[in-house]
């Protein structure tokens, strides 16, 4: 078994580390009311599109995530700025933090403080026990996303079925044949779309792409057809279903916790690469952060 396979596997036993540690991160974390930016790359951007809509939606405060790149910041006024690297020495967040300091309140969530993200950031959430000897990420983002979900009061207790679920049931043939995979998503599930066809792409070198469901219809379902999958992380908007059906395509539409989901689609990702006898450990043209010189 692949390390990646392992890290999988091992991702509820982190989840419930992340619980049982949540008193001693939440004064860390955003408070109510507080206007905050959420930065990231790859994975941990789209982590931060999926937080940032939950954190709204659930009335905390006006929240924006930004791939650290593309941060408007310094520049736009927030009481905090959130950000997410596993590695803690992605150039871009240190960039941004280093940009922002002394200027605004300033939180990282990362899975080694032995990096340079522990002398930027105000406050630091450590989450070493989810941390990946892979390169691809899947323990580390969502244990992050299961521990903010809590830490804005959503009981999460049944992602943990749902991820049993995930892990032990066996994957359709359908997907494993697929040859292109459609991923789409709705509010915080968006988020978790943009990473699922990210895992899929880094781990096989598979033709994904991501959409929210209300714009899949404006354009991307013109490559649907018998042979690929429209894969849905949450509810389908109204017609949807009969207008994929109509295109021959095969709807896999997501029962479980998106989460759980994302669960399963790393589980995919990691049987495309076998069958094309890929090394899922060390996919190429990938590194495990980001460093500019």
């Amino acid at each position: 078994m692949s390390r990646t396979a392992e890290e999988i596997a091992s991702q509820p036993d982190c989840w419930q580390q992340a619980l049982d540690r949540l008193p001693e991160f939440a004064p860390l974390l955003p408070r109510p009311g507080e206007r905050v930016a959420v930065v990231g790359c790859g994975t941990s951007w789209f982590m931060a599109q999926a937080y940032a809509s939950l954190r709204e939606s659930a009335g905390h405060g006006a929240t924006d995530a930004f791939a650290a790149s593309e941060a408007p910041l310094p520049g736009r006024d927030y009481d905090r700025v959130l950000a997410l690297t596993r590695s803690g020495t992605t150039t871009e967040v240190l960039e941004l933090l280093a940009a922002v300091r002394g200027r605004t309140a300033t939180t990282a969530i990362t899975a080694d403080p032995a990096t340079p993200v522990a002398g930027l950031a105000d406050e630091l959430v450590v989450l070493d026990f989810a941390d990946e000897q892979s390169v691809v990420q899947t323990r580390f983002p969502t244990t992050q996303l299961l521990l903010l979900r809590a830490h804005l009061g959503e009981d999460v207790s049944g992602v943990f079925a749902d991820g049993a679920k995930a892990i032990a049931e066996p994957l359709p043939d359908v997907l494993l044949d697929a040859e292109q995979i459609s991923f789409l998503g709705r509010g915080w599930s968006y988020g978790v779309a943009r990473e699922a066809a990210l895992k899929v792409r880094e781990t096989a070198a598979w033709w994904t792409e991501s959409y929210p469901a209300m714009e899949y219809r404006h354009g991307p379902i013109s490559i649907a057809r018998p042979g690929r999958v429209v894969w849905s992380l949450g509810e389908l908007p109204e017609g949807l279903a009969e207008q994929v059906a109509a295109t021959g395509a095969h709807l896999e539409q997501g029962v479980l916790d998106p989460v759980a989901e994302l669960v399963r689609i790393q589980r995919l990702g990691v049987a495309l690469a076998a069958r094309l006898g890929r090394d899922v450990d060390n996919p190429q043209h990938l590194t495990r952060s980001v460093v500019l010189s």
